[in-house]
């Protein structure tokens, strides 16, 4: 090894900027699931570092289940595998458009702010930090679909602080460019209240369908999301074959 990549691998922070690099290529969507990381002589070629630098990127990277490595094989971008086979994750977006109905998308408001107490204890966690809270309406030929109540841990997704939740809906943002490692669903019911009502064109005490999802990454939780339906005109089903 050179004096000059001895110099360079000596820096502490250098194999933080290797996991910073690869880990924004994951979160942008540069590299999306199952794509193959640079093997590790390629990546000490290109950081001028040795291979132990690199493994500690790597196996950080791992630790936090953005990568996973399969031996004699490589290092590739880890596949959400959670919950995925049991109740899927649906862009509402594509959802709308999979019905052959006309998707209409309407911010209703976004706020970046630090977490309250209740924000903390809606995404389970402790310390302050920044969240966006976003509420927005979908709408399939001009009816309203559903209603949207998100939070975002900006701390977990500094991503999102860049996006355009104007012209994006957040759900198809989220889906097309952060991975994520577990989610779960809980299902209910509720009647409408003045502002659900309002939102989705429907009586007040009205019942709707209500789907609460939490995603994690590693433990820490990227999002939480209240989904609001019309509930005499939504429905779930689930077909399962024995084993």
């Amino acid at each position: 090894m050179s004096l000059a990549t001895d110099k360079l691998d000596d820096k502490p922070t250098l194999y933080k900027q290797i996991r910073r690099d690869i880990e924004t290529r994951i979160l942008t969507g540069e590299w999306p699931p199952g794509h193959r990381i640079p093997f590790e002589h390629q990546l000490m070629a290109r950081y001028r570092c040795s291979r132990m630098t690199v493994n500690k990127a790597l196996s950080e990277l791992a630790q936090a289940d953005l990568i996973e490595r399969r031996r004699r094989a490589g290092t590739f971008v880890r596949r959400p595998q959670h919950l995925s086979a049991v109740l899927k994750i649906a862009d509402i977006r594509a959802e709308i458009t999979a019905l052959g109905r006309g998707y209409g998308y309407q911010l209703v408001q976004c706020t970046r702010r630090t977490a309250s107490a209740a924000d903390r204890a809606r995404l389970g966690v402790r310390k302050t930090g920044k969240v966006i809270a976003i509420t927005c309406r979908h709408s399939a030929d001009n009816v309203p679909f559903a209603l949207e109540d998100r939070l975002i841990d900006l701390e977990a997704v500094p991503e999102a602080a860049h996006a355009d939740f104007a012209a994006e809906p957040p759900g198809s943002w989220l889906l097309h460019h952060v991975p994520w490692t577990e989610a779960e669903h809980t299902i209910s019911a509720v009647v409408a209240d003045d502002r659900t009502a309002e939102a989705l064109g429907i009586a007040v005490g009205a019942p709707c369908l209500v789907i609460d999802r939490y995603t994690w990454r590693s433990a820490r939780t990227l999002t939480a999301v209240r989904l609001l339906y019309p509930g005499d005109s939504h429905r779930l089903v689930a077909r399962f074959k024995g084993g």
